[in-house]
C-alpha cells in the first residue's frame, strides 16, 4: 500500500491540529509554539507561513517560513519536501534554525543554491531546567525592566545581538523592527538587568513562552565585569522569575564553543538535554 504525502500552507483552520504537533515537544518547539498560540495561522499576524507536512491525510511535521526558517518535529522525508518548497521560493529568511538533525538535512539540501551562509553554528546544545539551584543565591539586583527604561536597555540589547550574532540588528531599517522585540518583552514583564549608576552590567530575557516551556535568551554580561560569577546569580534571579511566573520547564541553547557560559549554565543546574542549529545569512 503507497503512502499517500503531501505539503500546503497552513490556514487558520488547521491551528489545532498544529498546535497538537507543536505541543509534542513543548521545549524544542517553544519559540513557534508561542507565536502560533498568540497569532494563530494567519500569515499576515503570525509573520510568516506556516507549512505542513501530511502523511496519509495526518498532519506530522511543520515548517515555520517567516523571519527564520524553522523545521518543527521534521522527519527527513518532511524536510526533503520543505527543502523543495523553500528553494522554489527563494530565500526569505535571515537564518535557518532548529534540532540539529533536520535543520542539518534542511541545510545540505538548500546550500546548493541559497550558500554560501555568513556563519553555521551546527551544535548549540539545549539546556533545561525545572528548578532553582541549591547553591547559588539569586542576585537581589537583578529586576524587570519598566516600559520607562526601554533607553537604558536598549544599548545593552544591541551590544548583546552584535556580540553574538555578529552583525549589528540597527542595520537595515535602521532596528525599528528590534526596537520593537525589545518593547514587546518590556511590556510584558520579560526583560529583567542588574543597573548601578545608570549602566546596565547584567540582562536578559524570557523570549518565548508557553504555559508548559519558557526560553530565556539574550543573556549579557557587561566586560567590564566579566568574570564575577554575575552570569552565574544573575540567571539564577532570571531563573527564579520565570519557574515563579512563567513555566515550569525553562530552557535556553547556547553555542558549544562558548565553554564559559555552559559552565555557568551547568552550574545553575541547567542539563544538556539536545541541541540546536543555527544557520545565519
Amino acid at each position: 500500500m503507497l503512502t499517500q504525502t503531501t505539503t500546503r500552507v497552513l490556514e487558520p483552520g488547521d491551528l489545532g491540529a498544529a498546535l497538537a504537533v507543536l505541543e509534542s515537544e513543548p521545549v524544542v518547539n517553544a519559540f513557534v509554539t508561542s507565536r502560533v498560540q498568540v497569532a494563530g495561522l494567519d500569515p499576515w499576524r503570525l509573520g510568516g507561513e506556516m507549512w505542513g507536512w501530511y502523511t496519509d491525510g495526518r498532519l506530522r511535521s511543520l515548517c515555520y517560513s517567516g523571519a527564520n526558517l524553522v523545521p518543527i518535529c521534521a522527519t527527513p522525508e518532511a524536510v526533503r519536501a520543505f527543502a523543495d518548497r523553500a528553494r522554489r521560493a527563494g530565500r526569505r529568511c535571515s537564518s535557518i534554525v532548529g534540532p540539529a538533525e533536520p535543520t542539518a538535512q534542511l541545510w545540505r539540501l538548500l546550500e546548493p543554491s541559497w550558500g554560501p551562509a555568513r556563519d553555521v553554528r551546527p551544535r548549540q546544545p539545549l539546556m533545561v531546567t525545572d528548578r532553582l539551584p541549591d547553591d547559588i543565591r539569586p542576585d537581589p539586583y537583578v529586576r524587570r525592566i519598566r516600559k520607562d527604561e526601554m533607553d537604558l536597555i536598549m544599548p545593552a540589547c544591541v551590544a548583546m545581538f552584535t556580540e553574538e550574532v555578529g552583525v549589528s540588528p540597527m542595520a537595515g531599517d535602521g532596528g525599528l523592527l528590534y526596537q520593537a522585540r525589545v518593547a514587546e518583552l518590556v511590556g510584558a514583564g520579560r526583560s529583567f538587568a542588574r543597573i548601578e549608576d545608570g549602566r546596565v552590567i547584567f540582562k536578559a530575557e524570557i523570549g518565548a513562552a508557553t504555559s508548559r516551556a519558557c526560553q530565556i535568551q539574550g543573556v549579557w554580561v557587561d566586560p567590564e565585569y566579566r568574570g564575577r560569577g554575575l552570569s552565574e546569580t544573575g540567571m539564577a534571579a532570571v531563573l527564579r522569575y520565570a519557574i515563579a511566573d512563567v513555566a515550569p520547564l525553562v530552557s535556553l541553547y547556547v553555542n558549544d564553543y562558548n565553554t564559559p557560559a555552559r559552565a555557568a549554565y551547568r552550574r545553575v543546574g541547567f542539563q544538556e538535554t539536545g541541541a540546536f542549529m543555527s544557520v545565519l545569512f
